[in-house]
């Protein structure tokens, strides 16, 4: 993980430095010009075009270099959850294990904040800070056109993560069991009491299986790669296991498509900036969503909840969560009047790369490829103030470009000069400021409530599963996580938010990023996506929790011949349909207790 850090940090060394567009360049070509102006200068903007085209196919062999960083960050932060999970669970009580748990998924949420953060501060410093004199820039981190050190965090959590790597080679592969610790709080707590005996005879305080012990017997490469099918359709056969790994990767989904176009919605619905989005998000949701996990790992140690408890749990949490999903469908922005784009423009609409022709713009010659937007005197929203035919612009001292334009002279907007003025921004949206503060509220709520159903899913699959099996089980949970919760949703919310684009921009004779979006469609489509998803997980939880409550005599039967690995390597011929009918002495056999009728003593009642 080190060393993708610091092989994402190495395209600022390796390619050239950053040289921001001045003058007459900057105004052409990154906020399609600041006034109207009827100068033609097709041949330089080609030219200028050109020029930009081809500097980003120099850039192909950096975006190679991220993708290789990012898979060895990957390769590295896989391991943790799942071999960490098991190995908090095997080496504490397990009344505590849910606990120990949720602070290791909190630790995990936690990370992400202190990013945001981390984010905010190296983006104002200069991207090219340690080879050039800052001081003489010209420009601040409030300039449209100001790069921020992007790099710093790389390299810092590089360092942090080396360091802390040489402290994990001071863990032992596994904890002894001290003498007085009572075991019936630790493994034994999920056996049925006639297998005690046969626990006891059978795994030592290491772990690891009486009769297994011996390396000359343990299973080759070939042999551990042999019976993972069988391992697997053993596994995902289990309706309890299958549905509450599905629910999962339906909640994962939410956080992977939803949370990751956060900032993006809230720059568009409330009119924010990206960098206070991202603040925001850093100090408030994500905090929360830590808080989250942390308390539901808490409450399943309080009220010492069963497998049914915790589905009870899960399945409320879920309950809440999506009712603030739904009230989200009410809070947001309407879509301010654009001229050219949602209203009447001289009788005409702007297509990509088309410049208009309305009498006010008769002798402009404004660019589509990227906008500025501007409020007019009259409630209009224009692109930029060529757009809205600005022939005067004032500068006003203490304040960055482009907030320090004062624009007057735009036919566009009124043919009385006093009252043809603009400001840089879009025109507010009535109501938006206290729907914002609404929204913040409710998806601080919404984050910490939903969080709180991560732990009770993963306690309820690692006590119906095998111990020995424990660590692929959270394996093959992990592995789906990331194959249908985290690759799929971000890019049907994506193709999702694209469809409600209006606008759209031309770069290298292509099309470019959305530059206006529909925000009442774009609410509509985007919370119920997340929605849909989290009623899909609801029905998982409620079919595990059938499952578990009618039929957990079943699913205990199932468990009864549930071979070890090792059983598996020595006998190459087993057949899982007769994995219950091998009674062989050697075997150590786990039965977890599903069900626990002590309401009393808990609030399994009141879930």
């Amino acid at each position: 993980m080190a060393l993708g850090a610091l092989l994402s940090a190495l395209p600022e060394f390796l390619a050239n430095q950053y040289e921001f567009k001045t003058g007459e360049t900057w105004r052409r070509t990154d906020i399609g010009r600041d006034i109207c102006s009827n100068a033609s200068s097709t041949s330089f903007d080609d030219q200028l075009e050109e020029e930009i085209c081809s500097n980003r196919a120099n850039t192909n062999m950096m975006y190679l270099l991220l993708i290789g960083a990012q898979v060895l960050l990957g390769i590295g932060a896989t391991p943790v959850q799942p071999l960490g999970v098991s190995y908090i669970d095997d080496h504490v009580k397990k009344k505590d294990s849910s606990l120990y748990i949720g602070i290791l998924f909190s630790t995990l949420v936690f990370g992400p904040a202190c990013g945001f953060i981390l984010g905010s501060v190296c983006t104002k410093f200069y991207v090219d800070a340690i080879f050039i004199d800052t001081s003489k820039l010209g420009i601040t981190p409030d300039d449209p056109r100001w790069i921020g050190a992007w790099w710093g965090g790389f390299l810092l959590c590089g360092a942090l993560l080396f360091f802390s790597a040489l402290f994990m080679f001071g863990f032992p592969q596994s904890l002894p069991t001290h003498d007085g610790e009572p075991r019936a709080e630790s493994e034994q707590a999920m056996l049925s009491p006639s297998m005690s005996q046969d626990y006891d005879q059978h795994k030592p305080s290491n772990g690891v299986a009486a009769g297994h012990q011996d390396n000359s017997n343990s299973p080759s490469c070939c042999q551990q790669l042999r019976v993972i099918p069988k391992v697997t359709k053993h596994l995902l056969s289990n309706p309890v296991f299958t549905c509450i790994i599905l629910a999962a990767c339906m909640e994962i989904a939410v956080v992977a498509g939803f949370a990751a176009f956060l900032g993006k919605y809230l720059e568009q619905q409330f009119n924010l900036t990206t960098s206070s989005a991202n603040q925001l998000l850093g100090m408030t949701a994500i905090p929360c969503a830590c808080l989250g996990i942390f308390l539901g790992g808490l409450l399943v140690k309080k009220l010492n909840l069963s497998a049914l408890g915790a589905i009870r749990m899960a399945m409320l949490v879920n309950l809440i969560s999506t009712a603030c999903y739904v009230s989200f469908l009410f809070l947001g922005c309407d879509t301010v009047p654009v001229a050219g784009v949602t209203v009447a423009y001289g009788n005409e609409t702007l297509n990509v790369g088309q410049k208009p022709e309305p009498a006010c713009l008769s002798n402009c010659n404004c660019l589509t490829s990227s906008i500025s937007p501007v409020c007019g005197s009259n409630g209009v929203t224009y692109l930029s103030s060529c757009f809205a035919g600005c022939t005067k612009v004032s500068p006003k001292k203490g304040l960055p470009p482009p907030l320090s334009q004062n624009l007057s002279g735009c036919l566009c907007v009124s043919s009385d000069s006093e009252l043809a003025t603009a400001v840089p921004g879009k025109c507010p949206s009535p109501g938006c400021k206290e729907a914002f503060l609404t929204f913040l509220c409710v998806i601080c709520a919404c984050s910490m409530i939903g969080a709180m159903a991560q732990t009770p899913s993963v306690i309820i699959l690692i006590r119906t599963v095998s111990p020995d099996l424990k660590s692929y089980a959270l394996g093959v949970l992990f592995l789906l996580l990331r194959l249908l919760g985290f690759i799929p949703p971000p890019l049907i919310f994506g193709a999702g938010i694209d469809s409600t684009c209006l606008f759209w921009s031309t770069e290298c004779e292509s099309r470019g990023a959305c530059l206006l979006y529909d925000n009442v469609s774009y609410r509509r489509l985007y919370v119920s996506m997340a929605i849909v998803l989290k009623v899909i997980a609801f029905l998982l939880y409620t079919t595990t929790w059938q499952c578990l409550r009618h039929n957990y005599r079943k699913y205990i039967k199932n468990c009864e011949g549930y071979p070890s690995p090792t059983d598996m390597f020595n006998n190459s011929n087993v057949n899982m349909d007769g994995l219950a009918k091998d009674g062989t002495g050697s075997r150590t056999k786990f039965i977890y207790n599903l069900e626990d009728h002590e309401w009393c003593e808990n609030m399994e009642s009141v879930l």
